[in-house]
């Protein structure tokens, strides 16, 4: 450091100086949806940082794919090659949905270590960072599914709707996992831990992952258990993807998967925004 620059750091600030900084054109705020992706950057590289967070949209999906099929394959359906053309669409709704879980351990372990006070702080669009944690979710989901897909066409899956129909079904199945990602947001806001959030959504997730037409044809199952099997969503959207996969077009089902979305959002998306302003 020179003389000059010595004297220029030492000198005291005048108020025509400050009013001169303070009289410059203010940035403008962000909007909601450029800080959304902002914080949905923010999501990505913490992936990048611990890639150990994409164990469950990639070892799991595989385990799932390679057990139902060589062990149950031939028992359910004589044949491994044909249950794999059932199972596929099956398992690719499993992994998805099962993996949004994710979303409320991470989002619970930012508020246990004090991120999200200082995110409430800031002058953005107060529903910006769940939402950009959502979006950052969904780059997960996609790999999910492309892992799913693969390994599915390694083994002999054969779609009939041609790359069309695995496209639409993967869009459809990131826009209901976006959607159910809100009520595993709800929960991180409510429960105190990580790992309560991550029990209570296995205890959901599993009955609705499992009793449903992803593993086996409901016909099959009790009228009694039928019943439910019907009622359930994860059965609507697994029969949307497997027909959407196989060349079929069920207007019906897409539109139940989709009114099942928006109700999602429209119920835990606002209960959602109140815990989180409410939250201390």
């Amino acid at each position: 450091m020179n003389a000059t620059s010595a004297e220029q750091a030492s000198a005291p600030v005048t108020e025509d100086a400050l009013r001169s900084v303070l009289a410059g054109e203010r940035p403008s705020r962000p909007g909601p949806v450029l800080t959304s992706l902002t914080f949905g950057w923010r999501a990505l590289l913490k992936i990048k940082h611990v890639p150990e967070q994409l164990v469950d949209v990639t070892m799991f999906p595989i385990m799932f794919t390679l057990m139902f099929t060589y062990l149950f394959g031939g028992a359910l359906a004589g044949s491994t090659q044909e249950y794999l053309q059932f199972l596929l669409p099956g398992i690719l709704v499993q992994a998805n949905v099962m993996i949004t879980m994710n979303t409320g351990i991470t989002l619970n372990t930012d508020i246990q270590k004090g991120v999200f006070d200082r995110f409430r702080s800031l002058p953005v669009w107060r529903p910006s960072p769940l939402v950009g944690a959502l979006l950052g979710d969904l780059v997960r989901y996609s790999i999910g599914s492309a892992i799913v897909i693969m390994l599915g066409l390694v083994l002999g899956f054969r779609p009939e709707g041609g790359a069309v129909g695995v496209v639409l079904s993967v869009a459809l199945l990131l826009v209901f996992s976006f959607c159910l990602s809100w009520l595993w947001t709800m929960l991180s806001l409510i429960l105190r831990t990580p790992n309560s959030v991550a029990g209570v959504s296995m205890m959901v997730m599993f009955p609705l992952t499992f009793v449903s037409n992803i593993f086996v044809d409901p016909k099959t199952m009790p009228g009694w258990l039928q019943a439910v099997v019907e009622v359930n969503p994860i059965t609507h959207l697994a029969t949307v993807v497997r027909g959407l996969m196989h060349g079929s077009v069920p207007a019906g089902e897409i539109g139940w998967v989709l009114v099942s979305s928006v109700l999602l959002v429209a119920v835990f998306g606002p209960i959602t925004m109140v815990l989180y302003r409410n939250k201390k």
